[in-house]
């Protein structure tokens, strides 16, 4: 599974990234395979696993704010194996010609 999110203090709106850390920080405990980008962290893994780490991440992010915005998006495909966070981005640049 690979699921997308995004977790933030509504009242810190301007000045993320110190928070954007501490959540990686929660995220690479985790053993998950993840990819950073500037609108949110994608993630891999097996869809408890993911689920849990997301929920964590919030959870944390509750000691910064009164107030937390969670978006998800999830991409549950049974039948394709892991490694899907780098296979589909190499995908694209090949067929852009990159490498």
């Amino acid at each position: 599974m690979l699921a997308f999110f995004s977790v933030a203090p509504s009242d810190h709106w301007e000045h993320m990234s110190l928070y954007v850390a501490k959540s990686l920080e929660i995220i690479q405990l985790s053993g998950l395979s993840y990819q950073l980008g500037p609108m949110g962290t994608t993630v891999e893994g097996e869809p408890e696993a993911v689920f849990e780490l997301i929920k964590k991440v919030h959870i944390h992010m509750r000691q910064y704010s009164k107030r937390i915005s969670t978006m998800v998006k999830v991409d549950d495909d049974v039948t394709r194996p892991s490694g899907r966070l780098q296979g589909k981005v190499a995908s694209v640049k090949e067929k852009l010609g990159k490498s």
